[in-house]
Parts: C-alpha cells; sequence; structure tokens
C-alpha cells in the first residue's frame, strides 16, 4: 500500500510541478555558484595564504584547486546535458545515470558537505565583527565568544529559507552578491599598505621572491572550500526553466570567474603588502582597500551570508530528493525528508535537519577545522564526479550522448589530482573518509537491494576493457605456438538442468587457470518461443553458476540436430581473448545413443584442431577424498594434457586438498626406468604430485587394461583415461568401465607442453 500511495504522490508531485512555471535561469546558477567561490576564504584566509607561500606558492595553490573543480565544472555539464534534469542537482544527475545506488552515496556525501557550508559561512561571517567584539573587550573588559554572533544568523536564516522560500532568498543573493563585488572593486583599487602602527613590518611586494612549500598542504586544505560552491548551483536544478543551458553555462562561468578573481586577488595581495604583514593580520583586506574599514567588513558579511544562503538552499533540496527515491530504509523517515511545503515543495523537514546539522559546527566548530572537513567531504564528492565522467567516456555507451562534451583525460586528472591531494593532506583521514564511503554504499545496497548499484558505472568501461583486450590478444596469436598452454573449453549439452555434473566440470576447468563456456542445446527451429524457452533456462543456469560462484560463461545454441549445433558451437569466437582449444562433451554412462551422438560428431572436432574430453557421468556422488585418477602410457601423446587438467582442476576449491595419483600399466620389467623418467619430470615441471602417488601396474596377460583401471581406480572421485582417433570407431572403449564412477576420456591432438 505504501509503494502504491508513493507512486500516486509522486505522480501529483509531478503533475503539481508541470503546472509551476519554474523561471530561474542562467543567473540563477551562476549568483549561487559564484557567490559560494568567492566567499569567506577570499576575506579572510588568502592574505595569509599569500604571505605564507609566497606569490608562486598561491598561484600554484589556485591552478592545483582549480585542476580538481574545472575537471568537475565540465564533467557535471556533461552529465547534466545527457539526462533530463529535475530536483536534486547533482545527485539527481547521478542517480539518473548510475542508477540510485551510486547516487545516494555520492548524494548523502554532498549533502553533508553542503549543510557543514553552511555553518563554515556562518562562522566565517562573524568573524566580520571582530573589530566589534575587540571594542567590546577593550571597553568592558569581556571577550565575547564569535558564537554570539554566528548563532543568531544562523537562526536568522534558518527563518528567512524556511518561512519564504527559494524566490526570496535569491532576491535577498542577489542583494548580497552585488555588495560582495563592490566590497572586491574596493579592494583592487585600493593602495599597498603602510607599514606605521602594524606590529609587523617587512617589505611591500616581498611576496614575489617567497616560494615556500612547506606548508602547501596545509594551507591548501584550509584554502580548497573557496572553489567548491560549484555544485550549488546545480542543487537548484528543480527551480530551473532550461537545466541542460543552464547549468553547463552558469557553473562553467562561475568557474572560471572564481579562477579569474582568485588569481587577481593574489597579485594585489603580493603587491599591496609584505609577507610578514599578510601572516600577522588575517583582515589586511581592510588596510589595503578603498574604504576598507567600512567595505571589507561589509563585503565579507555578504560574501559569507550570501554563500551561506545559496547552501541553505541546495543542501535540503538534495536530501528530499534522496527521500524521495526512497533511499533511507525507513519508511517514515523517506516521507519525513521528502515532504515540502506549498506549491513549490519546499524541502523544511530537510531545511531543518541542514540546520541541525550547521548548528553543531557554529557551536563547536573553528573556521580552520571546519574548513578542513569540507575539504575532504568535497574531495571526495568531487572525485568521484570526476571518475564516472572518465568511466562514460571510456565505456562508450551509445545512449551516452551529452549535447556539451568534455575529455576523458579532463576528468582523468580531476580524479587522479583529487585522491593524489587527499592523501597529501592527511592519509590517515583518506582512508577513514573512503572506510566511510564504502560503508554508506554498502549500507544503501543492503536497503535497497532491487536498484541499480556498482556494477552500472563500471559495466561499459568493463565492456570496453574486455574488447580491446581481446583485440589486442589476437594480434599476438603469431607466437601462439610457443605459449603456455591453458584450457578454453567450450561445451554443448541440453541436460544441465537435470544434471548439474557438467556444469561443476566446465566450472572446475575454468576456475583460474583457463575459461569455460557452457552452451545449453535446444533441439529445434529457431523462432520466438524457442528463444524464450532458451531464455528461460539460459537464466537458471545462470542462477546456478552463481550460487556455485563458478566463473563460467553460459549461453544457448538452437538447431534443428545435434551436428548443426556442434557446428556452430565449434565455429563460434571466444569471449576470453584467447583461442578456443577444446571441446567437452558428456554423455550418461546409461544411456548409449548420447555417446554415439558425440563419437558421429568427433570430425567437426578434429577439424578445428581442438583437443577432446568426453565426461561420462554416473549417478554416483563425487568423492573428493579419494582424488584424480591418471592413467597414462609413455609415449602417450594425451599424458601431458592429462597431467595438466588435473593441475587445472586441483585449483578449484572442491579438488584443492584431493591427491592426484598417477598410474602407468605396464610390465614389471620395464617399471623402474619409465617411474623414474616420470618423477623427474613431475619434479622439474613442478607439478603437485608426490611420487609415493606415482605407481607402475603390472598387467598380467589375462587381464584386460580395462579390469586393471576398475581394479585400482573404481573408488576415484575422477578418472582421467587418454583415447586415440582410432578408439573413436570402438564403442566398447567407452563402455567398458561398468564399475567405475565418473571418467574423463582425453585425446590430445598433439602433445602439450607441461612447462
Amino acid at each position: 500500500m505504501y509503494i502504491c500511495a508513493h507512486k500516486k504522490e509522486s505522480m501529483n508531485n509531478k503533475a503539481k510541478s508541470s503546472a509551476i512555471p519554474k523561471k530561474l535561469g542562467v543567473g540563477a546558477v551562476y549568483i549561487t555558484a559564484v557567490t559560494s567561490i568567492l566567499g569567506a576564504i577570499l576575506f579572510l584566509r588568502m592574505g595569509t595564504a599569500t604571505g605564507t607561500l609566497g606569490f608562486f606558492g598561491i598561484i600554484l595553490l589556485i591552478l592545483l584547486g582549480h585542476l580538481i573543480t574545472i575537471p568537475t565544472a565540465l564533467a557535471i555539464s556533461e552529465l547534466a546535458t545527457n539526462t533530463r534534469v529535475e530536483g536534486g542537482g547533482v545527485y539527481f544527475i547521478i542517480s539518473r545515470s548510475f542508477g540510485l545506488k551510486i547516487g545516494a552515496t555520492i548524494g548523502i556525501t554532498l549533502f553533508l558537505s553542503e549543510a557543514i557550508s553552511i555553518a563554515f559561512y556562518t562562522i566565517a561571517f562573524a568573524e566580520a565583527f571582530h573589530p566589534i567584539l575587540m571594542w567590546i573587550n577593550d571597553v568592558i573588559g569581556f571577550q565575547l565568544p564569535k558564537q554570539v554572533i554566528s548563532i543568531p544568523i544562523l537562526l536568522i536564516m534558518a527563518w528567512i529559507v524556511l518561512k519564504n522560500g527559494s524566490g526570496s532568498s535569491l532576491r535577498i543573493l542577489y542583494l548580497i552578491t552585488s555588495m560582495m563585488f563592490l566590497a572586491i572593486l574596493c579592494f583592487f583599487i585600493g593602495k599597498p599598505v603602510t607599514t606605521e602602527g602594524l606590529v609587523i613590518t617587512g617589505a611591500i611586494g616581498d611576496a614575489f621572491h617567497t616560494f615556500n612549500l612547506q606548508d602547501f598542504f596545509v594551507m591548501f586544505a584550509i584554502c580548497f572550500p573557496a572553489f567548491t560552491g560549484l555544485t550549488m548551483g546545480v542543487g537548484l536544478s528543480g527551480d530551473l526553466k532550461n537545466p541542460g543551458k543552464s547549468i553547463p553555462i552558469g557553473t562553467i562561468a562561475a568557474t572560471i570567474t572564481g579562477l579569474v578573481v582568485y588569481i587577481l586577488v593574489a597579485v594585489k595581495f603580493a603587491a599591496s603588502a609584505s609577507s610578514a604583514d599578510l601572516i600577522a593580520n588575517p583582515l589586511l583586506m581592510s588596510n589595503i582597500a578603498f574604504l576598507g574599514f567600512i567595505i571589507i567588513p561589509v563585503g565579507l558579511a555578504a560574501s559569507t551570508s550570501s554563500s551561506g544562503f545559496a547552501a541553505f538552499m541546495v543542501a535540503p533540496r538534495t536530501l528530499q530528493a534522496i527521500a524521495s527515491d526512497r533511499i533511507f530504509p525507513f519508511r517514515r523517515l523517506n516521507i519525513f525528508f521528502a515532504k515540502g511545503k506549498g506549491a513549490n515543495k519546499e524541502p523544511v523537514n530537510a531545511s531543518i535537519f541542514a540546520f541541525l546539522i550547521a548548528f553543531v559546527f557554529v557551536a563547536f566548530g573553528k573556521v580552520d577545522t571546519v574548513a578542513n572537513i569540507i575539504t575532504m567531504f568535497f574531495l571526495i564528492s568531487y572525485g568521484s564526479l570526476c571518475l564516472i565522467s572518465f568511466l562514460n567516456h571510456f565505456g562508450s555507451a551509445p545512449s551516452y550522448r551529452p549535447i556539451f562534451k568534455s575529455r576523458w583525460y579532463i576528468s582523468l586528472l580531476g580524479f587522479v589530482i583529487s585522491i593524489w591531494t587527499m592523501f597529501k593532506i592527511n592519509a590517515l583521514y583518506t582512508v577513514i573518509a573512503y572506510a566511510i564511503i564504502v560503508l554508506l554504499y554498502l549500507f544503501i545496497e543492503h536497503a535497497n537491494k532491487e536498484k541499480k548499484g556498482l556494477v552500472n558505472i563500471f559495466k561499459g568501461a568493463l565492456f570496453q576493457a574486455n574488447r580491446r583486450l581481446q583485440v589486442y590478444v589476437q594480434k599476438q596469436q603469431s607466437n601462439i605456438e610457443k605459449e603456455e598452454w591453458r584450457p578454453a573449453a567450450l561445451c554443448l549439452s541440453s541436460h544441465a538442468l537435470e544434471r548439474e555434473k557438467i556444469l561443476d566440470m566446465m566450472g572446475w576447468v575454468g576456475y583460474q587457470h583457463g575459461f569455460g563456456t557452457f552452451f545449453h542445446y535446444t533441439e529445434g527451429f529457431y523462432t520466438t518461443e524457442t528463444q524464450l524457452l532458451s531464455d528461460t533456462i539460459i537464466k537458471q543456469l545462470i542462477e546456478k553458476n552463481r550460487k556455485n560462484r563458478n566463473t563460467l560463461y553460459i549461453d544457448s545454441i538452437t538447431a534443428p540436430s545435434f551436428p548443426s549445433a556442434m557446428s556452430q558451437m565449434v565455429q563460434t569466437p571466444s569471449i576470453s581473448g584467447m583461442d578456443n582449444n577444446m571441446v567437452l562433451l558428456e554423455y550418461d554412462v546409461g544411456v548409449h545413443e548420447e555417446l554415439l551422438q558425440i563419437l558421429r560428431n568427433y570430425e567437426m572436432i578434429k577439424a578445428g584442431g581442438f583437443d577432446c574430453c568426453i565426461y561420462a557421468t554416473t549417478a554416483r556422488q563425487i568423492d573428493n577424498r579419494n582424488g584424480i585418477h591418471v592413467w597414462i602410457n609413455e609415449q602417450d601423446t594425451n599424458n601431458n594434457l592429462m597431467i595438466m587438467l588435473s593441475y587445472v582442476l586441483m585449483a578449484h576449491p572442491f579438488w584443492r586438498k584431493s591427491p592426484i595419483k598417477i598410474f602407468m600399466p605396464g610390465k614389471s620389467d620395464e617399471s623402474s626406468q619409465s617411474v623414474q623418467n616420470l618423477k623427474d619430470r613431475i619434479a622439474s615441471d613442478r607439478l603437485p604430485v608426490t611420487f609415493t602417488n606415482i605407481e607402475m601396474v603390472d598387467i598380467a596377460d589375462h587381464q584386460s587394461l580395462h579390469q586393471v583401471i576398475e581394479q585400482h581406480s573404481k573408488d576415484a572421485g575422477l578418472t582421467m583415461i587418454g583415447f586415440s582417433e582410432a578408439n573413436v570407431s570402438d564403442i566398447d572403449y567407452f563402455n567398458n568401465f561398468e564399475e567405475m564412477g565418473d571418467i574423463l576420456f582425453v585425446h590430445a591432438t598433439k602433445e602439450r607442453n607441461i612447462r
């Protein structure tokens, strides 16, 4: 009932939202982003960073930050033009492209980043009143904490957002953004400071001759939030008239504006004061700017409050969109956060929650501490966005057709630099941060098992990697004769549902050292009905394969006869990247017609140059404790292939602790040298066969080979016996093992190299 009610509510919401005119455009995205970019760090920390690192150091910091944010802006713009964008910003874009699990993981990370950003900008806002607080301290002798400013301001912002919604907040945003740009303009037209009255003095412009990288990543962690406002504009996606146009233009324009302004600010700082003065006075900008004693505190208040408003508008909408998709495992929690107020579905409850998070950080946090936390969250989010963009490019999915296009190497660069920067800032925090992301994803996956997950990000990239690898391997086939052998087996059977042993055998062959492709054979002409039947059976076989954890590829062949199906199978190209080299067929020892069918079609296997294995299955359960018995003849070309196959099967957990026993039938007077030769080969080729398990078996004059094999291997878990082309016309060769368990008859087209 909940799902039906939710669907009905969603339909009503869509109908209402479609009736509400969405008037916001490029300007809203640009202003929301640029006011977050040109915020507190510009006024409070850029001077300190310039003095600490020197001019070239701060330029390097700005460029490094934008080597992350510009690829992220391009990635967001690209993703936004590949799908119809609704409310939820970056979360909506990612979740609709790669599934709700990935989208929610990154979306929750972004929400926390944006919610903590509210606190950051509010704390920074209080810094504008530092002179007033110092004056009060001088007059009454009591130093008031900055929380007396920051907490009331946070409450005022929350009241405005909750009462008036995004429209009123955006109008306020335009006003205070104008004040911020006016303050920046006054800074640029200001004159260099004089050293009179400053505690620390130095040569004006000496920052141009300083290049200090010792504290580079400490300052980077503090200053990086200055560049992270680009996702704020995307968060208004649900209120945009044309998101596919507004998001790319507004986001990229804001990012480039930030880059230019920060470089110019660094030049102005370096040319207007000494390094010592810049470090000593965080608000030295007020000494440089025209009317700075008034305009810079006003500009700082304007920039921080505008950034705070932007974060306050965006963070709740991200959380609301996540809850609307029923990501959280608790029904009431989804309803609570998804609930909106009024025609525009203003996210009241989500805003209250964002306010509570911000309040905690405002009450206990400092500017630099909160800046470090924001930096790690944003670096994770931005790195993930760049990675997703790169995988889209690499995967080359036909459905990925963005109007705006970035370049794969730009996205890859953004991802690599974000990860590298996190480790340079703090390796331990980086590991902890990514561990939290992994745990968050696992939690979301557990609660939303039916939704698309991680595979949707990587499947295109894996397809491309596999495609290119296959082409590369094929081009290297000229030296295939010199390379080591490994099995690439084909199997055709129509009995896998009732005889699981053939699937097990193929799973053993392809578990670690080889590859197996199993074809289910459906007899009949290829029609809609036979295809539907094959699809149903394939799904059942894939489920069996998944439960058994076999690395086996399963497909189907529909043909009017077994020879026709065999002809199709042996001509099928391998998906493993190497040529198929073995055909493995099975029959029930009680059904002689099945064996005859295999032997009649042996010529097709021979024509393809395939090694051939015929698996005789019985009703007896395989006892792996009795191991694998291999019967060889000293001069037989099948010997090496059987020994190698026994070794390949031993890699599977089912056989891992089972012994391999090798038997050599012959005369006692020949046994000593033959056994020694075999032991020498086993030792030199490092095969897991103990010498005590190598046995020369005497064949008496009255005994046949079949009798000797039955005598020694009737209780074996699996017995391997070679056969030749001459045996193909002798059905009795295969049928004379009445007391045996499962047997794998093996024929090699040529002697295989064990080494």
